[in-house]
């Protein structure tokens, strides 16, 4: 990359009005790299990327980050935080035995899912849907 171009990730949290740090940087290159993680191991994949760093300045990138409408930030219910750049407005199945979470797309066929039936004088800016079942994996557990 030429002293020109400048970094997407760079590119990304300047857009968002953030200030480039190292640690943002980390965090939201962390993010990237494992969707749907938890705060935890993303902070460690921040100290494997950039050495030292504390577990609050962590949660306080993803935070703000968050709050800046680059990352975002989904808690299925009895469940710890996960973060995923915010890209689009995708749904996510849950397995509830393991875990895991992966994306799908709206099942009415036209994201983003943005219209209630009744929106009550809401202005609705997001959808969120966690379907909950076994995955493949939970549901064949001797293959």
């Amino acid at each position: 990359m030429d002293s020109t171009e400048i970094d997407p990730d760079t590119n990304a949290l300047r857009q968002a009005g953030l200030q480039v740090t190292a640690q943002r940087l980390a965090v939201y290159g962390a993010v990237l790299e494992s969707p749907h993680a938890l705060a935890d191991a993303l902070c460690d994949k921040v100290r494997e990327k950039i050495g030292t760093v504390s577990r609050q300045a962590v949660y306080d990138a993803l935070n703000v980050m968050t709050a800046h409408g680059l990352l975002r930030r989904i808690q299925p219910a009895g469940s710890t935080a996960r973060y995923e750049i915010k890209k689009d407005n995708h749904h996510h199945l849950v397995c509830r035995k393991c875990a895991v979470m992966v994306d799908t797309d709206c099942a009415t066929g036209i994201a983003p899912c943005l219209s209630a039936k009744d929106p009550h004088g809401f202005v609705i800016d997001e959808a969120e849907v966690i379907y909950w079942g076994l995955c493949p994996a939970c549901q064949n557990p001797s293959t």
